[in-house]
């Protein structure tokens, strides 16, 4: 049951990454992405031997991850995929490592803003050829993608999670 479960712990880690790389070169998180998390979320937690209430605890988080991000959708201040892979996110971390994945999402967030205004200044100008995602990336007021964000953020709190620490102690 161990490499079961080291496959399905695995899920988190591998869709987060793959919605980077979507974010980073089509600025567009797909919904089978958001959607896979939640639904490999539950036999995650089975393989683990997560205990139901603390399953119920993950849902709940995870809902209140997605309110607060429909919020700041309408608010135009994310865009929706980030919003639902948020939520998705939020979903595997529960409420042991979910504190800790929105500091590290907005702290590489931050990081990854600042890092845009630079590229988008000093690099722009001097990029010839190469392929459209980059220039969509350097456009001057283009969008910031924020997947790369939730992915490191994500990453970085996994460790912290209900998930690895019942599979650790197992």
């Amino acid at each position: 049951m161990d490499f079961v479960s080291l496959i399905l712990l695995s899920i988190l880690p591998g869709l987060v990454i793959a919605a980077a790389l979507s974010d980073l070169t089509t600025m567009r998180i797909p919904n089978w992405l958001s959607g896979s998390l939640i639904v490999g979320f539950f036999p995650a937690a089975l393989a683990v031997g997560l205990p139901l209430e603390v399953v119920g605890m993950h849902g709940g988080v995870a809902v209140v991850a997605l309110l607060v991000g429909m919020g700041l959708f309408a608010l135009r201040v994310i865009g929706g995929g980030d919003a639902k892979l948020i939520a998705a996110a939020c979903l595997w971390l529960g409420p042991s490592a979910s504190f800790e994945f929105i500091l590290w999402t907005a702290v590489f967030g931050g990081l990854l803003s600042l890092a845009l205004i630079v590229a988008r200044r000093d690099v722009a100008p001097h990029i010839v050829g190469g392929p459209g995602w980059v220039h969509t990336l350097l456009e001057t007021k283009g969008d910031i993608p924020y997947g790369i964000a939730i992915c490191i953020g994500a990453l970085m709190a996994f460790p912290s999670s209900a998930l690895l620490t019942t599979f650790a102690a197992g």
